[in-house]
């Protein structure tokens, strides 16, 4: 066992001597990072110069690097003797803690905003301290907002609709139950599309409120087209009947990974767009 270094091949053949799932040298992780970090740039770029190069560069780069992964992550799951019992209970595990670092992620959003909303003093502006700030004009909680939060919420039973066809081995109701799901996805993103191109502030220079709202909401969106494309890849592996009921963990994780998005935007509707509404109309 001293100085041998075991590859996938080798649990495969049987050849190791431990239950643990050994992944093969990859490029992946690293030209993931390097296309987000593209991205970003170019989202900068794109907000304040409206420079679009970079941003282009970028969204095709974590395309391409996401299909290229992801391929090789359905053959992984797809080799038998990789993913014995303990790197199921592994797999699991990484997820959960996951979701938890995103909600951390979050959390951060949300304490920027309520540090403004309960102490509005300490913007530092000329004006009267109080949150939002003079001459902000909110969006309407009950336009826009509402409809997405009753399609996310819509989202959530038709992907748990989907998770019990799964579990009952029903593959055709599997298949309508994702395909809904991706629909209400791309319903939801169109109607912040719609919101954001008629805000009634800037994205930019705008001040604190609009950042503080672009920032969470925003995140939030382009969380909701991460689970949307791996809903997409569920829905596409579902089809060529690659979940089982006692082995379907990637579709699984695509689940608890949408209902944490569903989640968050309640979060998001009650304390931004409401709580904010609602804290002009006190005042």
């Amino acid at each position: 066992m001293s100085g041998t270094i075991h590859t996938a091949t080798d649990q495969v053949k049987g050849t190791v001597p431990h239950p643990y799932h050994l992944v093969n040298p990859s490029l992946w992780p690293l030209l993931g990072a390097a296309s987000a970090m593209t991205t970003f740039a170019g989202i900068i770029l794109a907000a304040h110069f409206r420079e679009f190069i970079v941003l282009t560069i970028g969204v095709v780069a974590d395309l391409s690097v996401m299909f290229l992964w992801w391929r090789d992550v359905i053959k992984e799951a797809l080799t038998p003797g990789l993913h014995k019992i303990i790197t199921q209970v592994g797999l699991r595990y990484g997820m959960a803690l996951f979701i938890a670092s995103e909600v951390m992620f979050f959390v951060s959003f949300f304490w920027n905003y309520f540090n403004y909303f309960f102490f509005p003093d300490k913007m530092g502006t000329a004006f009267a301290p109080v949150w939002p700030p003079q001459g902000i004009t909110t969006v309407d909680p009950f336009a826009v907002p509402l409809f997405n939060t009753m399609v996310l919420l819509l989202s959530g039973t038709t992907i748990t609709w989907a998770h019990h066809s799964l579990l009952e081995g029903n593959q055709k109701n599997l298949v309508r139950g994702l395909g809904v799901t991706i629909l209400l996805g791309l319903s939801f993103l169109c109607g912040q599309a719609w919101e954001y191109t008629h805000s009634p502030f800037p994205f930019y220079h705008g001040g604190i409120y609009p950042s503080s709202f672009f920032i969470a909401t925003g995140f939030h969106g382009a969380h909701v087209i991460i689970g949307t494309l791996f809903l997409t890849v569920c829905f596409f592996r579902a089809r060529a009947g690659q979940f089982t009921p006692q082995r379907h963990f990637g579709f699984e994780a695509a689940a608890w990974y949408w209902h944490f998005v569903d989640v968050v935007w309640l979060f998001l509707f009650v304390c931004i767009y409401y709580l904010g509404r609602s804290a002009i109309t006190a005042g």
